[in-house]
């Protein structure tokens, strides 16, 4: 990788704030660094497929809606996923959902760690991921130690994955590191406020106090749940919890809903990067035509 970072034209990561992060220092950088450092290196935050994740169009979905319906049609979503997974069927608590891989990178294990902080409060959590089987374990235990608040399905199942997405009024993405993340574009999309760790993409994405929550960052070390973070995500959640059923929250709503999260602002700074490196036969996309279409021919085929 260092070869190849060296001997590149341009280097590109998936966000700006990551690429910050990987300069600034041997714990974020792994090692690498003094060499990026020395190269350069450009973020552009990832869009996301507007096809597949539209809640107007979501086949997954019982009842479709946009940001004009999307009070009263989460009501209903909520009800269902509830159903679902087999908690109490009541709309005016509020659920939070995670869904991503059950490991150290998504801060699982913090999650895990801080819900009993969190627990007493009124809410739901549902907790969807496969990963590390010792972390799968407590999650499946989560319905025994709190039946009527928790249930974690360690299970790879995408139309509950869309259940969450459209049901839940939060999405919760605790990671350790994110270099773009999409789990926090889809719920915004679909009107889902997101409480995020302040790492990576997260922070490029998730303003704090306007389409979200922001928790600060957190210890990268995996080898044990730092007790500051798990307090961190319990304060926070509390503190977004205090926003359910005031316009706050509904304000964020709407911006999140306000937002283009396509790829139509990230593929045009992908196109000026790839003209600025001037290979012979580039030239701007126009319409929706190809970019840069003699481009391809300098490439060598795999």
């Amino acid at each position: 990788m260092k070869a190849g970072i060296l001997e590149s034209d341009k280097v590109l990561t998936v966000s700006p704030y990551y690429a910050k992060e990987l300069v600034s220092g041997v714990e974020k950088g792994v090692e690498l660094d003094n060499v990026l450092r020395k190269t350069g290196i450009m973020g552009i935050v990832n869009g996301m497929d507007v096809q597949e994740w539209n809640p107007s169009t979501d086949k997954y979905l019982s009842v479709k809606y946009d940001a004009s319906t999307v009070r009263e049609a989460k009501a209903i979503l909520k009800e269902a996923l509830q159903a679902e997974v087999g908690l109490p069927v009541d709309r005016n608590i509020p659920v939070i959902g995670f869904i991503g891989r059950v490991e150290e990178q998504k801060g699982s294990d913090i999650l895990i760690a801080a819900i009993p902080y969190f627990i007493k409060e009124n809410v739901q959590i549902i907790v969807l991921g496969t990963g590390k089987k010792p972390m799968e374990k407590q999650l499946q235990e989560l319905e025994t130690l709190y039946p009527k608040k928790a249930r974690g399905v360690a299970k790879f199942n995408v139309p509950l994955a869309h259940m969450i997405t459209g049901g839940a009024d939060f999405i919760l993405v605790p990671s350790r590191f994110e270099p773009c993340g999409l789990i926090q574009l889809h719920a915004m999309r679909y009107g889902t406020v997101p409480i995020v760790a302040s790492t990576g993409g997260l922070v490029d994405t998730v303003k704090e106090g306007f389409t979200g929550f922001q928790m600060g960052a957190f210890n990268v070390e995996c080898d044990e749940v730092d007790t500051a973070d798990v307090q961190s995500v319990a304060k926070n959640v509390i503190r977004a919890l205090a926003t359910y059923g005031t316009s706050t929250l509904t304000e964020m709503i709407k911006n999140c809903m306000a937002q283009d999260l396509s790829w139509k602002g990230p593929a045009k700074k992908w196109e000026a990067m790839l003209l600025s490196l001037g290979v012979d036969g580039s030239e701007d996309g126009i319409d929706g035509e190809e970019i840069a279409p003699m481009a391809k021919e300098n490439v060598a085929t795999p």
